[in-house]
């Protein structure tokens, strides 16, 4: 066995990252990801954060030069027409979902797994709606905009 980190080797989160945002193109959806900024070594401009929060286009028509690895997310992107180069640790992905329908997965705050689905509401095959686990406040959305 190699000394490889747990990221690598433990963890299903960054393939279900990848998973997602494969599936949300498929579909012809923006694939989006909710960051927690306070993890150490997320690179984000902190301006457009919300509650310790912030949420990011990943659709190729809004980044460039995307890197989904097994321990970051990296790309540049721009933000009130500034180039700003973007680095999320993968632990620091709250969610992974679609813009336009919120479906798509909400880890878990110690980032073990999914959340899994409630009793009440069994997931019959298909992605669970984000939206419903988000609170009120925050606000799936975009904050990058597409410049041609």
């Amino acid at each position: 066995m190699t000394d490889q980190p747990e990221a690598v080797h433990g963890s299903t989160k960054p393939y279900l990252i990848r998973a997602i945002f494969d599936w949300c193109l498929d579909e012809g959806q923006t694939p989006q990801v909710m960051v927690d900024v306070a993890i150490n070594g997320v690179e984000v401009p902190m301006d457009y954060a919300n509650d310790g929060k912030i949420v990011l286009n990943l659709h190729p028509n809004s980044v460039r030069n995307l890197e989904m690895g097994n321990e970051f997310l990296m790309f540049s992107a721009r933000f009130a027409g500034k180039a700003e180069d973007i680095v999320v640790p993968v632990e620091a992905v709250l969610a992974v979902y679609a813009r336009e329908n919120g479906q798509g997965i909400v880890f878990q705050a110690d980032g073990s797994g999914i959340t899994p689905p409630s009793p009440d509401k069994p997931r019959k095959g298909t992605l669970q709606p984000v939206k419903s686990a988000l609170s009120s406040t925050d606000k799936p959305g975009g904050h990058l905009k597409v410049v041609k």
